[in-house]
């Protein structure tokens, strides 16, 4: 996972992505990854549009808190409408004593 990590890190400063860059971080994090391991991962990220497949992903934390949000302003919706129900009932009590 982290040689995926270093991949993207890659990316990210526009460097490209080859076994000698991915060495370089393997070394400067002090990971033991085997070669093979690297070679495999150059090889399965020749010609993949990293942006587009960034954009493409699926980001289940960011739903669920999105979902989050939505669940948490609907409680907000639902304590609003009781508080102007109660409200409303308050002042049809008052008309009824005073109407």
């Amino acid at each position: 996972m982290n040689m995926i990590y270093a991949a993207l890190l890659l990316h990210s400063a526009k460097k490209e992505i080859n076994e000698e860059n991915l060495k370089k971080i393997a070394k400067a994090i002090e990971e033991n990854v085997d070669e093979a391991q690297i070679k495999a991962l150059v090889a399965a990220l020749e010609g993949v549009n990293i942006d587009e497949a960034i954009r493409g992903a699926n980001f289940p934390v960011a739903t669920s808190v999105t979902a989050t949000q939505t669940a948490e302003e609907k409680k907000e919706e639902k304590k609003e409408e009781e508080t102007e129900k109660k409200a409303e009932e308050a002042a049809a009590a008052l008309s009824s004593l005073f109407g």
